[in-house]
């Protein structure tokens, strides 16, 4: 406390500063450790937790619209309009220099330099940022597969990929190696088979014919990433609809889009939480999953829609974004208007925007 700093100084200034030092270290340390989350204490944990990141699909893809578990993707827009650049706007960051990052980005999207950013331009704009997010999977592939094919001989089985998955969850690489080896059943718990299972039926899903159930390093890309597939495009919305569908059709009505995830409301919070979901959700099936307008979202449909190379999409989606800020109703985004919805761009709110706008521009 101040009062006791000051008092300590008092009697003796170099004591004092010593003890509030030692203090303010105490303190610093102490707010580190219980910072810090209880799963992050054993090294080993971390461990786990990296090769298992190394070698199982992400359920989060930059730049599609839905994830993997069919709920939408948050971060959407912010993926498309920034692109690999996604962490440049921290909070913390000083705000003239990320509103002059703002306007760097605008004047890149406003090719004819008109200062304002028609459908198009935002159509361009999300085409190339969606392909800097390929390029950089294609790049974290590399060091994935490498990962799981450590011979280096460019291909990999499922059983050389079972092994490093059920390591990654803390067996023994030789005790599960021996099971496989000698056709031994492996004793794992009942979601981990789970896992195992969705991922065979990815992994054969990705092995290209003629199906050798090797993958080459094209082929994990594709195991991984399915967004970049147009084959495990479609596996992947199977999936979504198979959990989504509940009377068994094999497409998707409003309803069943809209139904909340498993878990009842305990609370006013968490009541907001689901109103938010359904008007969102249901938002986003009639303006842009359900392109004729018939109450029903087909396999197609979905296909269409979550294809993150879709030129049509983009453009709805650039159509879109331009609507959220556009003030003016002229169909076009202009500095200003950016920089005020800066938040639904980058993910940060920028203060001061029209004041700053034709400086920064």
């Amino acid at each position: 406390p101040f009062w006791l700093t000051a008092m300590v100084s008092r009697q003796a200034p170099l004591c004092g500063l010593a003890a509030h030092c030692l203090w303010f270290l105490g303190v610093i340390l102490l707010m580190d450790a219980s910072a810090r989350p209880a799963n992050h204490s054993s090294t080993r944990e971390r461990a786990v937790n990296r090769e298992e990141n190394e070698i199982l699909p992400p359920d989060h893809l930059n730049g599609v619209k839905l994830e993997m578990d069919g709920h939408l993707n948050k971060d959407f827009h912010q993926e498309v309009f920034l692109g690999k650049d996604m962490d440049g706007f921290d909070e913390d960051a000083e705000p003239r220099r990320s509103r002059r990052k703002l306007m760097v980005i605008f004047s890149k999207v406003d090719v004819n330099t008109d200062r304002r950013i028609s459908a198009k331009e935002m159509q361009r704009w999300i085409m190339e940022k969606t392909a800097e997010h390929f390029q950089e999977a294609v790049k974290e592939n590399k060091m994935h597969f490498r990962a799981v094919d450590p011979d280096g001989d460019g291909r990999v089985s499922w059983d050389e990929y079972k092994v490093k998955f059920l390591v990654s969850k803390g067996h023994s690489e030789k005790e599960v190696a021996d099971a496989i080896r000698n056709h031994e059943e492996l004793k794992v718990d009942e979601e981990t088979q789970e896992v195992l299972e969705n991922l065979r039926d990815r992994w054969y899903q990705a092995d290209n014919p003629p199906a050798d159930l090797l993958l080459t390093e094209d082929e994990f890309l594709s195991f991984l990433h399915p967004e970049h597939s147009r084959g495990m495009l479609k596996f992947m919305v199977k999936e979504i609809i198979r959990d989504l569908d509940q009377d068994g059709d094999k497409q998707l009505s409003l309803p069943e889009f809209i139904s909340l995830p498993v878990g009842t409301v305990e609370n006013q919070q968490g009541q907001d939480i689901d109103d938010s979901w359904v008007k969102d959700r249901k938002r986003e099936f009639e303006e842009l999953i359900d392109s004729d307008h018939d109450g029903i979202v087909t396999m197609e449909e979905l296909e269409n829609y979550m294809d993150p190379m879709n030129e049509y999409n983009a453009l709805n989606e650039a159509k879109q974004m331009i609507a959220i800020a556009d003030e003016n109703q002229n169909h076009h985004l202009e500095p200003e208007e950016v920089l005020k919805y800066s938040e639904f761009f980058t993910g940060s709110k920028l203060m001061d925007y029209a004041r700053n706008v034709h400086e920064e521009f």
